[in-house]
């Protein structure tokens, strides 16, 4: 590319930003929370880069082994951010989260056997459960599973609830 060229399409593309007509995927990153802990960094040509992690946790001070945790989803130009409940005890391993038109509850099965449909939901709960395990593949938490007094047969299964619509005014 001649010097002209680029001069020309450098000059076309900082006059286009100046009068708003093209505007940047995002001129800086989102500020990330100080807790956030990254589970997921996944790249595609479609989206670019992809974050997904955890903050936020707080423990429900009715319910010993119920945590309320944020996800984080990080994309080049944008960043949605949820919040799910999570239960840790052994038998009653959940992640359950809200969308505006439903409930998703998910039953896991802490060291048994992992898969791509349910890996992230086992990222997730590990890295509330037990925060000190966030990150690590859980297909290799088995034996630390058991320890805990997850026996690995629980029947996995997820539960999609209607939430119904809010009346109007």
């Amino acid at each position: 590319m001649s010097a002209g060229l680029a001069t020309g399409l450098g000059a076309f593309f900082a006059a286009a930003l100046g009068a708003g007509c093209l505007s940047p995927l995002r001129a800086e990153p989102a500020p990330r929370p100080p807790d956030l802990k990254i589970l997921v960094e996944k790249t595609t040509m479609r989206e670019g880069t992809h974050w997904l992690g955890v903050y936020g946790r707080v423990a429900d001070p009715d319910q010993p082994g119920l945590w309320r945790v944020k996800i984080w989803q990080e994309w080049s130009d944008r960043v949605a951010i949820t919040t799910d409940s999570i239960d840790c005890r052994p038998g009653r391993a959940t992640r359950a989260g809200v969308t505006a038109s439903k409930v998703v509850v998910q039953t896991l099965n802490p060291g048994g056997p992992i898969n791509p449909a349910n890996r992230l939901d086992h990222l997730i709960w590990w890295a509330t459960c037990f925060p000190e395990q966030a990150g690590r593949e859980p297909a290799g938490l088995g034996p630390l599973a058991r320890s805990l007094g997850f026996d690995g047969r629980q029947l996995e299964h997820f539960e999609v609830l209607a939430v119904p619509p809010l009346p109007h005014p």
